[in-house]
């Protein structure tokens, strides 16, 4: 129930989010109408210019480590920096107030009644629930990745239309490049996670049968495709929101 709750509220978030980039869309259609060089008439054809580098956080918090601009050039990365990546996604500060915050919840539900209540209990739920995020994150962009020579990144593609953007960010965690530069089935991410959540049987007592672990699965699968759209569309809603007020501040 509380993944399903932070699904809902994240999806809700950005159901806010995404109609106000319209405008965003409008204006540089109506750019390229005037003869505007840095605009696109037609919004599914990539743009000439180079993207700027994509930020390490979203919101400012979020961890952005893995994230990169598709190129028309292929750069694979190394085993050292896929385990890097995965170092910095699974030791940063915002996993720790993340593993708090479920642990929080799961405290005032009675999750998992086997950890029990007051100090140790608390205790008990925040260490799964960092667990959980830590282990999925090395699974997922480290150790399968390099196993199966699959790169862990994902690659922002930044120009379309919103909807065509959006399918293309939640479909990747089914579909990724290989070291070579191809596509193919998101192997790391199906296998990573689902191994996770098998190693997760050994601390969850009260989670063990088939349903619940192909819902947890599921509800991972789910959390990475959310927070790889917001990833997809974060410069955009940075731009729109932050950096227009930031250039009227300065004009006053």
């Amino acid at each position: 129930m509380i993944v399903f709750k932070r699904l809902s509220a994240t999806l809700a978030l950005f159901a806010c989010l995404l109609p106000h980039l319209r405008g965003q869309e409008a204006s540089s259609e109506t750019g390229a109408s005037l003869g505007d060089p840095t605009a696109s008439a037609t919004p599914n054809v990539r743009p000439v210019l180079e993207q700027a580098p994509p930020d390490k956080r979203v919101l400012g918090v979020l961890p952005n480590y893995r994230t990169a601009n598709e190129t028309g050039i292929y750069t694979p990365i190394t085993t050292k920096q896929k385990f890097t990546i995965a170092t910095k996604d699974s030791f940063d500060y915002p996993l720790i107030m993340l593993g708090a915050g479920i642990a929080g919840l799961g405290q005032l539900t009675n999750q998992n009644p086997s950890f029990g209540q007051g100090a140790a209990g608390f205790a008990r739920r925040f260490g799964t629930s960092y667990a959980d995020q830590a282990m999925g994150n090395m699974m997922t962009e480290a150790i399968f990745p390099t196993l199966l020579h699959e790169d862990p990144r994902y690659f922002r593609r930044g120009y379309g239309s919103k909807w065509s953007r959006t399918f293309y960010a939640a479909s990747r965690v089914l579909v990724t490049r290989t070291d070579a530069g191809t596509w193919r089935f998101n192997y790391s991410e199906v296998i990573g996670n689902a191994t996770g959540v098998a190693i997760s049987n050994a601390y969850y007592p009260d989670n063990r049968n088939v349903g619940a672990n192909v819902a947890k699965l599921g509800q991972q699968i789910g959390i990475d495709a959310i927070s790889q759209v917001l990833k997809e569309f974060w410069p955009d809603i940075k731009r729109r929101y932050f950096q227009r007020h930031r250039d009227e501040a300065q004009l006053h």
